[in-house]
């Protein structure tokens, strides 16, 4: 003899039906709220108004004819090689940022090492960091940025 189906039944069946879609959606929010960094730019109206000064000073690190690289070595510092000859009176700034910021900034100061290239004194902590370079000789700037892993 089978049963029918009965109210009782619909109460279950409605109750995982919904326990399910919250739990989904309490799941999705966590995940949401706990792997996004923050902001891209404080404040995207100001953001807009220097955006025709970035493209400028874009143009004129173009025109330098620098061609550096970024990279990580095996001992996690982040080197910068400068193409078409060593880095003569370079100097090299930079910050590496962690992309959900869950470590702290590492500051970095770059010095030439035997291979002419600039290394950064402090290594970077296992992980994929965002490493922005400011790459100075004389009064020229040219700023480099790039994900290393």
């Amino acid at each position: 003899m089978s049963r029918g189906f009965t109210a009782r039944h619909m109460w279950m069946v409605m109750i995982g039906f919904f326990g399910l879609i919250i739990a989904v959606n309490f799941t999705m929010a966590w995940f949401a709220s706990n792997t996004f960094g923050g902001t891209v730019v404080e404040n995207s109206y100001v953001a807009s108004q220097r955006y025709n000064g970035w493209l400028a000073a874009a143009r004129v690190q173009k025109q330098l004819g620098w061609s550096p690289t970024l990279a990580v070595d095996a001992g996690r510092h982040v080197t910068v090689a400068v193409a078409g000859g060593a880095p003569q009176g370079f100097t090299a700034t930079g910050t590496a940022r962690h992309p959900l910021g869950r470590a702290a900034d590492v500051p970095l100061a770059f010095t030439i090492g035997d291979d002419n290239v600039l290394r950064s004194d402090a290594a970077l902590p296992r992980g994929r960091w965002h490493v922005a370079v400011a790459l100075h000789r004389g009064s020229d700037v040219m700023r480099l940025g790039a994900t290393l892993q």
